[in-house]
């Protein structure tokens, strides 16, 4: 099971995105829709993503 995670600046309407650290990856969900989709992105285009 992934754990989920949220920036701790998001506000309480869930109007954000979330992570969760898998193998080899970083998955991305919207807040609003815990069930829908998700991205993956490998760590290493995730740690340039967030390095801008």
């Amino acid at each position: 099971m992934n754990e989920w995670r949220k920036s701790s600046r998001s506000t309480a309407q869930n109007a954000c995105v979330e992570v969760a650290f898998v193998p080899r990856a970083v998955a991305v969900r919207d807040s609003k829709n815990t069930s829908g989709p998700t991205l993956a992105f490998p760590v290493r285009s995730w740690a340039a993503f967030v390095k801008r």
